[in-house]
């Protein structure tokens, strides 16, 4: 904490007011579901976004990050919150959406961010980023907004300010995520439940492979599922049921669509599954459906790579895990793998070999907690 204070310090010549954590997400099952009206099943985790913030008594935005020191001080006008091409665009999204949320804020602010969420991994570093500042803002500005209403304002600048046209998914893991818990949310209700994890160990494993959404089949995606969805001719995707699917899929005449119909409405039912096998306690069952899951994301949504293939496959063989599978958008990125409570250093020293006798490369791997959402850490306005 006094390290981001003093760096704040450094930056801005003056203490910061604020500081809140945003955690990253990790999606146990449910991949690509969310923009379909389906379910899925992340978690928040222990790793993520901290953003300490003060504000100005003038319209400027002034951002600067510790991870992106290269870029120095981003400076955006109230008047003229255009992109600039740089990550600061995120947060200057979420700023453009509180507005058009309906709440205006007086004056400008300088924002510090510092994290430990790897760029372009998957773990939803975007949308922790926006949380952040989401949170950051209601506590600045004495805005009254929700957590719930902080993850829609930062789909809607990743939608329209970004140009991604993501769910709602990971901007909700991070602003409603609870310890020891996954939460299953319908992303057409926006009804959620939790679910504890239980005694299982959750580890992620980064591929290395960088991708960028909105430059990715992200977006063909979405309008392969919306052709699929005019030919069935239901609301959403995932308001169909597998059998449903089965009885009607020959109405989707292009078949690059039905696949990826079949995956999202299958993937739909397993997310629905996963949470029940949990609840239960039942880890085998879970693993399962986490490794069918990987299986439909590579052979009918054709998001994933070889690289995350191998990684899926090695842990699948290695004893005492559960499952394992892709997670995040995909075409790159890191698996998310559940094995048995304290097999977790085995575990990553065997995947680290395999991975690296394979393709020549070591990859980062993470075991994490399931961890709470967005909160203040500090707010010397309060004091």
């Amino acid at each position: 904490m006094n390290n981001i204070k003093e760096a704040f310090l450094s930056i801005y010549q003056r203490p910061p007011e604020v500081i809140c954590f945003a955690p990253g997400r990790v999606n146990l099952i449910g991949e690509h579901t969310d923009y379909n009206g389906g379910h899925v099943f992340p978690c928040a985790v222990d790793m993520g976004i901290t953003c300490a913030a003060s504000p100005r008594r003038d319209r400027v935005f002034r951002f600067y990050s510790q991870n992106f020191i290269d870029d120095g001080i981003r400076e955006y006008r109230a008047v003229n919150l255009a992109r600039q091409g740089c990550w600061a665009d995120y947060p200057v999204g979420v700023i453009r959406a509180f507005a058009a949320f309906g709440y205006l804020l007086a004056d400008g602010a300088d924002f510090y961010f510092c994290g430990d969420l790897p760029d372009g991994a998957g773990l939803s570093s975007s949308a922790a980023l926006e949380v952040a500042t989401g949170t950051a803002l209601k506590a600045l500005f004495d805005v009254p907004v929700t957590p719930q209403e902080i993850a829609a304002i930062g789909q809607f600048a990743e939608n329209r300010f970004i140009g991604v046209k993501c769910g709602i998914m990971d901007q909700f893991a991070s602003a409603m995520g609870r310890r020891g818990c996954a939460v299953l949310l319908n992303s057409a209700t926006l009804k959620y439940e939790y679910a504890p994890i239980g005694d299982a160990a959750t580890v992620i494993v980064n591929s290395g492979v960088k991708h960028s959404l909105a430059s990715s089949a992200y977006n063909l995606r979405r309008q392969e599922c919306k052709t699929a969805l005019s030919a069935l001719g239901a609301h959403t995707l995932c308001e169909l049921t597998p059998d449903e699917f089965e009885e009607n899929k020959n109405k989707i005449t292009d078949p690059i669509c039905r696949k990826r119909a079949r995956h999202v409405i299958y993937e739909n039912k397993r997310a629905i599954d996963a949470a029940s096998a949990l609840k239960s306690g039942d880890l085998a069952l879970f693993g399962r459906l986490m490794n069918l899951s990987h299986a439909s994301l590579r052979d009918d949504y054709e998001v994933s790579c070889a690289e995350l293939d191998f990684l899926a496959d090695s842990a699948q063989s290695i004893d005492g895990v559960y499952g394992s599978r892709m997670t995040g958008g995909g075409f790159g990125g890191c698996t998310v793998t559940l094995l048995k409570r304290g097999g977790e250093e085995s575990f990553i020293e065997k995947i680290k070999t395999a991975y690296r006798d394979r393709f020549g490369t070591t990859p980062e791997a993470y075991a994490v907690t399931a961890a709470d959402g967005a909160a203040v850490v500090e707010n010397v306005r309060q004091k």
